[in-house]
């Protein structure tokens, strides 16, 4: 494993940066709903479908930022691998809510950029508290993930199979994220942060969905 200097690595989250909000990334696996048929939506349907998925793509644009924001000031080479490991993982998250949001005839946030400096900023604070506290950042963002991801599948139009496989998938690996992190001796965050973290992600969700 190369060992890179901060310059590198400053380099390194510029182009992932460039790449993610490009949509240069791709995924590795195909869709979850791949051999899901498209069904009819009508237009309230797809709106409320869309609108969903345009949140989620949003936070997998954050959660993109987040773990190049942490890599960058990991401590451990151990550690700063894991993060972009985990990154590297969510990158099937961003392009398969991006292809469904192409298959709604939807578009993404417009404030993308706006989602992606911020949350690259918390990781910066975050790798900067150290190792431990960075990975349980992970882990109490990764269980909040989880747990809205959820609220959208209750919420997500009945017929709208196709999203919800989606969304299945997501939460199953943010489960797994969310573990391996603590395992990896991420350590539990005060309450007042985890409210902050919940407020954070709140007013991600309410904008996106409309802007």
């Amino acid at each position: 494993m190369r060992i890179m200097g901060f310059p590198d690595r400053l380099l390194s989250a510029a182009d992932e940066a460039l790449r993610t909000l490009s949509g240069a990334h791709g995924p590795v696996r195909p869709s979850p709903n791949a051999d899901i048929p498209e069904t009819n939506l009508d237009a309230t349907d797809r709106r409320a479908s869309a609108a969903l998925m345009r949140v989620n793509h949003a936070g997998e644009i954050a959660a993109q930022a987040l773990y190049s924001g942490q890599a960058v000031l990991a401590r451990s080479e151990q550690t700063r691998e894991h993060l972009l490991q985990a990154g590297r993982e969510e990158q099937d998250h961003l392009a398969w809510c991006k292809q469904r949001l192409d298959e709604l005839d939807a578009r993404p946030s417009l404030l993308a950029p706006a989602w992606y400096a911020g949350a690259f900023a918390l990781g910066l604070l975050a790798g900067a508290a150290g190792d431990r506290v960075s990975l349980g950042f992970i882990a109490e963002t990764e269980r909040q993930v989880e747990s809205h991801i959820h609220d959208h599948l209750a919420r997500l139009p009945a017929r709208d199979r196709k999203s919800a496989a989606i969304l299945e998938r997501m939460a199953a690996d943010e489960a797994h994220h969310g573990t391996t992190a603590r395992l990896a001796g991420g350590i539990e965050l005060p309450r007042p942060v985890r409210t902050l973290m919940t407020i954070g992600g709140e007013v991600l969700r309410r904008v996106a969905a409309q802007v």
